[in-house]
């Protein structure tokens, strides 16, 4: 065999035929241990179309762990009900934002909040926590999530939930973002819903999911990486 065949088997080996509901490589595959969670909170995931990251990406993987999520990949959508696909009011959604609110802005206590357009926290929190029906989140860099936020006018009618998670990103040294704040996109949708149901189950259930996911993407690097070496 030519060293050139050999590339191509090793190419084949690497990129197995990903599963048809998650898309990822099978060997990465965790939709088995996947139950969906009945969640009240409406969840709308929005992918930039240029989003690289998909062998590691969270986004399909935090909407096949709830019922009540829709998972859509483009640019812009004419309003929230064009892109949920069914009627819904903006005002009654919240937006996960990325603008000029900071996560050291949250009010103490919390790791979740409503912020004004000015990026200032909201005076009366639970009042404006317990109005929200769903969350838009954008799934993407930094910058494509800005692109979408800035692509679709209706999110202006929202809410601004922004987090301030206690912990850092499960993802460790596999995925550096910009921000210590930075969250994968289940990690995101996991705070904001279990906080919003004040349902911790929420949270524990998809994270596991993610772990489950990372720790067969490091598995499967490792064993890859010995037999290179062989």
């Amino acid at each position: 065999m030519t060293e050139s065949l050999r590339d191509q088997d090793h190419t084949a080996e690497m990129q197995p035929a990903p599963c048809p509901r998650c898309l990822k490589p099978l060997p990465l595959c965790v939709c088995d241990g996947i139950v969906p969670i009945d969640n009240r909170i409406a969840v709308l995931i929005l992918q930039h179309p240029q989003e690289q990251d998909r062998t590691l990406g969270t986004a399909r993987l935090a909407a096949l762990h709830l019922k009540n999520a829709v998972f859509k990949v483009g640019l812009s959508w004419p309003s929230l009900a064009k892109a949920l696909g069914r009627p819904a009011e903006p005002r009654r959604w919240a937006i996960l934002h990325l603008g000029a609110a900071r996560a050291a802005d949250v009010p103490a206590g919390r790791d979740l909040a409503v912020f004004d357009r000015k990026g200032k926290p909201v005076a009366d929190q639970d009042a404006a926590l317990s109005d929200i029906e769903g969350i838009v989140v954008f799934d993407g860099s930094w910058s494509q999530a800005k692109t979408l936020w800035w692509r679709n006018a209706w999110v202006l009618k929202g809410k601004r939930l922004v987090l301030r998670p206690r912990r850092p990103s499960l993802y460790g040294k596999l995925r550096r973002e910009p921000r210590r704040e930075g969250l994968s996109t289940l990690e995101a949708v996991a705070l904001a819903l279990s906080r919003l149901e004040n349902r911790p189950e929420i949270e524990t259930t998809l994270l596991a999911g993610f772990s489950r996911l990372l720790e067969r993407h490091r598995s499967h690097a490792s064993r890859w990486a010995s037999r290179s070496r062989s």
